[in-house]
């Protein structure tokens, strides 16, 4: 009994852990190059400004080393700053990422040098909140991952606005592929648009890459407005697993676009009608998406709720490879826009899919008449046992078939009363794979029916994903616009300088600008009939990031501005979004050869344009000039331009040019609306067009009248590089130009006399 006391007294010591409360970072650093398995290691509440937090030291399995923040949240990692672990078996937990940037790295990377990669590390309970580059196209990610069975859980991520995936799977070498890492349980907030590739929430390895295995599951993760890119996980690596995530009202979805054998299951794409709502996009061998739910998911082509793509011949594996071997069972729609097959069918992507299995799907629509569309021939697709509500009048393929469906009170589930699988070969062979790779059974009843589990999946998504000390649905109260009366150029100055949205209501009649009105908050001018005039300047109006100006019910004489613009964005590229909106507001008499009434500077996008019931005349400049985008990557300038209920007569210059370059595929914009305005006497110099889109998405241009305008030129003129969506009808075009139009424009009944 002595020899036993004596052991465990020699015993305990070796066991013991320290815990040790550090102030900074050099205290961190000094504990970190001691700390010893089963050390924990408190971090001060407070603010770390300008650290690089760089952890390398070893604990075990059973002993991690932990970092952890005194009070989870109350530890704030702002200015330049970063975390880096590259040792085995740490833990870090609870801190606050805002108010400042990572530069041109990461600002969480699972290694901390090329030669120290992490290997069974954890990053938990942290939180990362508009931490970006101020710099729009300024490229960096959140989060890196390297090495081998690293997790990331219970995180919460919101706001990345520049340009780059916010976190990525790297596969450079061997030490990182093969990986088992797991991403779970995490809040991924909204993502405004990025009017741009690279805006993906995750991808996992990249194009060189993407025959290698990864193994990284994604998993019980909530995304939540991700409206990036068109891929919102982005799988570019092989036998990959998304399962049980909740994809909610995000303009993209689950891309498998790159690698083979990847697994997408149990997963909610709960769309709620929103425009561009997305679902899954195959590409490659052997994916299998199995027992999904897709609700209300209202995207098209691309962001179809489900699209099964042509391939390109021999083509390399970074391009489009066919998709052969595909696995799609067990999945509902619910009220979604129509499954695409054969998508991105063009003289390129040739090859249709190749032995694919479509097996016990279901499709309840009460809204549209189709539930799905082919772009090539289906001949390589097998159609099972696929049940579609009675109402869709769609001429259906074999393997299809009309059934009733219940749905229960308070549910989204819909149950489909059709015929259950009991035997079938094909079933039955699907079964004994699916076994070995999903670990369970296909179930022989068509659809996603598990109302429990759907229940189950939502529950976990907004009670158990993200940081616990940290608000899921931030609720952030705007600040309500004073109302300020403004006589002299001193006060409007003045008020611009305050931090607080602002309504001025000019009531001078003489205005004289020497220097720039800078908006970079919700500002609006308001009523009065008066005369500006200004020095030289680039733009009388600088919106800047963050800025909303209106002007609403304004008449301004700008015969006097010598501003090249009369408005304009912030030339500086901010990461910020801003919006301009002009109503009921007359502009004339402004003389801009080289400017434009708005002119917008590339790399800061707008998240709206409206012109909506004003008069502009006798202006001698461009009118809205959005073509500063050049370097054909797919950027543009502004996600929505609405004008409408204008009249602009004997304007000279482009009223409208927009340009969007390259074959980019990624995004939704720009969407424009052109209707309703009466436009006489307009013309531009030379051989330019009134109207020029240039790589616009989405165009209505319908109920105008153009008279006496470009005569004898081009009125109208679209080019395309990639698919686009145009309509142009029940204009009337009266001693004017032409429309020049491309095979995506559909055309109405326009009346030219």
């Amino acid at each position: 009994m002595k020899k036993l006391c004596l052991l465990l007294a020699f015993a305990l010591p070796l066991l013991a852990s320290a815990q040790k409360k550090v102030a900074g970072i050099d205290e961190l650093n000094a504990a970190a190059k001691v700390a010893k398995p089963g050390d924990v290691i408190i971090l001060q509440n407070g603010t770390w400004n300008d650290v690089t937090i760089s952890l390398n030291c070893e604990g075990t399995e059973t002993r991690p080393i932990t970092f952890r923040a005194e009070t989870a949240g109350k530890v704030q990692v702002t200015g330049h700053s970063q975390l880096r672990l590259g040792g085995k078996f740490i833990v870090v937990d609870g801190l606050y990422f805002q108010n400042g940037y990572a530069g041109d790295g990461p600002v969480i990377e699972f290694r901390s040098s090329k030669d120290n990669l992490a290997n069974n590390c954890r990053v938990t309970n942290c939180a990362i909140y508009e931490f970006n580059n101020p710099k729009r196209m300024k490229e960096n990610n959140w989060i890196l991952f390297y090495g081998k069975r690293n997790r990331l859980d219970h995180n919460t991520f919101i706001g990345k606005k520049n340009l780059g995936v916010l976190l990525a799977v790297i596969l450079d070498d061997d030490r990182s592929r093969e990986n088992f890492h797991s991403i779970d349980h995490n809040y991924f907030g909204p993502r405004i648009p990025l009017a741009s590739n690279c805006g993906e929430i995750i991808r996992v390895g990249v194009s060189q890459h993407c025959e290698f295995n990864s193994n990284t599951q994604i998993t019980d993760n909530f995304f939540d407005r991700c409206d990036g890119e068109t891929e919102v996980v982005s799988i570019k690596s092989c036998r990959n697993v998304i399962r049980g995530n909740v994809l909610k009202e995000c303009q993209g979805g689950v891309v498998l676009r790159h690698g083979h054998y990847n697994i997408v299951e149990n997963n909610l794409f709960l769309g709620d009608d929103k425009p561009g709502t997305g679902g899954v996009r195959i590409i490659n061998h052997g994916q299998w998406v199995i027992n999904n739910l897709f609700y209300k998911c209202r995207g098209i082509d691309f962001r179809s709720p489900m699209s099964l793509m042509n391939g390109i011949p021999n083509s390399p594996a970074f391009r489009y490879v066919q998709v052969i071997d595909a696995v799609v069972a067990n999945n509902s729609f619910y009220d979604c826009s129509k499954i695409s097959f054969c998508e991105g069918s063009d003289t390129e992507r040739t090859l249709p899919p190749a032995n694919t299995i479509l097996l016990n799907n279901t499709f309840y629509n009460n809204r549209d008449s189709a539930v799905y569309q082919s772009f090539d021939k289906t001949d390589g697709i097998r159609f099972i046992n696929n049940q579609v509500s009675t109402k869709v009048q769609q001429p259906l393929y074999d393997g299809f078939s009309k059934a009733p469906f219940a749905i229960a009170a308070g549910s989204i589930v819909p149950v489909a009363a059709g015929k259950t699988l009991t035997k079938s070969p094909v079933f039955d062979s699907l079964n004994k794979i699916a076994i070995e790779k999903l670990h369970h059974p296909l179930n022989p009843a068509p659809g996603f029916h598990d109302a429990a589990l759907v229940k189950k999946i939502e529950a976990n998504a907004f009670t158990k994903t993200g940081a616990a000390w940290y608000a899921k649905l931030p609720v952030t109260k705007q600040a309500q616009p004073r109302l300020v009366k403004c006589n002299t150029t001193d006060e409007v100055y003045a008020q611009l300088e305050t931090a607080t949205p602002v309504i001025i209501q000019l009531t001078g009649t003489n205005y004289s600008f020497e220097k720039p009105l800078v908006i970079s908050k919700q500002v609006e001018f308001k009523g009065g009939d008066f005369k500006f005039s200004s020095a030289e300047m680039p733009a009388l109006f600088i919106i800047n990031g963050n800025g909303l100006l209106q002007l609403t019910n304004v008449k301004i004489d700008a015969a006097a501005v010598k501003a090249t613009n009369l408005i304009a964005n912030d030339d500086g590229g901010s990461s910020n979004h801003y919006s301009l909106a002009i109503r009921k507001s007359i502009i004339s008499n402004f003389n801009s050869e080289k400017g434009a009434v708005f002119f917008a500077h590339r790399y800061l996008i707008a998240d709206s344009i409206i012109l909506e019931k004003n008069i502009f005349e006798n202006n001698n400049a461009n009118l809205l000039s959005m073509a500063d985008e050049k370097d054909n990557k797919g950027y543009y300038s502004a996600e929505k331009i609405r004008i409408v209920k204008n009249m602009i007569t004997k304007n000279t210059g482009t009223l409208l040019s927009v340009y969007r370059g390259g074959n980019d595929e990624s995004t939704m914009g720009p969407n424009l609306e052109i209707s309703k305005n009466m436009i006489e006497s307009c013309n531009t110099t030379g051989d330019t067009p009134l109207i020029e889109l240039a790589g616009v998405q989405a165009t209505t241009i319908h109920d105008n009248a153009f008279i006496n305008s470009n005569t004898g030129k081009t009125l109208l003129l679209y080019r395309d590089w990639v698919r686009a969506h145009h309509y142009v009808g029940e204009n009337v075009l009266k001693s004017s130009g032409g429309i020049i139009t491309d095979k995506f424009v559909e055309t109405g009944k326009n009346v030219i006399q």
